[in-house]
């Protein structure tokens, strides 16, 4: 497996998408491209140990800064990064790609190299949301900001086909992100695209309110336009992290007067002459501490589900080859992390059975005029 890496992209390269690439090579045994000015990758690499790893290290001179347009950048800088990864790719020369630069410049790239499944008009990016059952996918989160309701259709088409064929949904339920349940409920987008899914033959449920999406699991897949999708995964992530700090903030701050509190009854008993009463207390200081984990282990659980550094990053739907693209943030784990998810992109056949599955179900109205 030949996984392609932007290693000149990220706020912290080339420093951790090295060393993401150093640990996904020596975790997942896979070939990882490091494609960026040379003379800057080969003295990071350097510093870690890659006997026995593959990581080839292929030139790419100029880089895309987070301030260029995309569709401009990708047409004046030839050799950026991004432009020869994709290519490598386009090429048959690697798998996959992945990357933690601008991600404009990625869709943009990965549709002027790798150009758009068929039907696909506008591409899309999905992640999956934990939720208090089952994880549902979510899309846009990014790709497209400024969407028609044919777009949105196609998202649903493809959201569809990826819960079905990718996540072993069956007969995925499909539901329209908004502020209400009611038809007549959201702008104008989200009321035409509303009329578009119910003509479809997806599984459409009607509208959905955040809500229910989280709490009540009434669908497999919600579909919003990029623009919203993108503020919702952000204020998510942000909501989870604030909340979790605060209580661990306040877990400390409060730690001693609560666990002289728990062991006030047993420091009691220890008062009455015993042999045993220090073992007593010992145990009851251990089942403070354990009580209190307990309590701290679901926390952190909900963080890790959150975090983006977990899944490291997320699909690009709608181009002919595996696009990851990872947080701009990404440390060497969150790079590790979605080069795994690459690796079982290629591995599932995702791209490949995502094209068979929307040309099967391409429906929608023809375009207007």
């Amino acid at each position: 497996m030949r996984i392609v890496l932007d290693a000149a992209g990220g706020d912290y390269a080339p420093r951790e998408p090295v060393k993401g690439a150093v640990l996904a090579a020596r975790k997942y045994k896979c070939t990882v491209i490091l494609v960026g000015p040379k003379a800057k990758l080969e003295a990071e690499l350097a510093r870690h140990n890659t006997q026995g790893l593959d990581l080839p290290i292929v030139d790419a001179p100029e880089i895309i800064e987070m301030a260029e347009s995309p569709s401009q950048a990708v047409r004046r800088k030839p050799n950026s990064s991004h432009m020869i990864g994709l290519r490598l790719v386009r090429d048959k020369k690697a798998e996959a790609f992945v990357s933690a630069g601008h991600s404009g410049a990625s869709m943009a790239g990965a549709l002027l190299v790798l150009g758009r499944l068929p039907g696909i008009e506008r591409p899309a990016l999905g992640v999956t949301f934990p939720t208090l059952s089952t994880p549902v996918l979510l899309m846009d989160v990014g790709a497209t900001t400024d969407c028609r309701a044919e777009n949105l259709l196609q998202f649903a088409q493809m959201g569809s086909s990826y819960a079905e064929h990718m996540l072993g949904v069956s007969h995925p339920r499909i539901a329209l992100l908004a502020n209400g349940e009611e038809q007549n409920k959201g702008d104008k987008l989200v009321q035409e695209t509303h009329l578009l899914l119910r003509e479809s033959n997806l599984n459409f449920v009607g509208n959905a309110e955040p809500k229910d999406v989280l709490l009540n699991h009434t669908c497999d897949v919600v579909i919003t336009g990029g623009f919203v999708g993108n503020l919702v995964l952000k204020m998510s992530e942000a909501i989870v992290s604030t909340a979790s700090k605060k209580i661990i903030a306040g877990m400390r701050r409060h730690f001693i007067p609560r666990l002289i509190l728990s062991l006030s009854p047993t420091i009691a008993l220890t008062l009455w002459p015993g042999k045993s009463r220090w073992r007593t207390l010992a145990g009851a200081v251990l089942g403070s501490l354990g009580l209190l984990s307990w309590a701290l282990i679901p926390l952190l659980e909900v963080r890790r589900e959150t975090d983006y550094r977990s899944y490291g990053g997320v699909p690009l739907f709608g181009v002919k080859g595996a696009v990851i693209i990872a947080h701009g943030k990404s440390d060497a784990l969150a790079i590790c992390n979605a080069i795994r998810n690459a690796k079982e992109t290629v591995e599932s056949q995702t791209v490949q059975g995502l094209e068979e599955s929307i040309r099967s179900i391409m429906v929608g109205p023809p375009k207007a005029t």
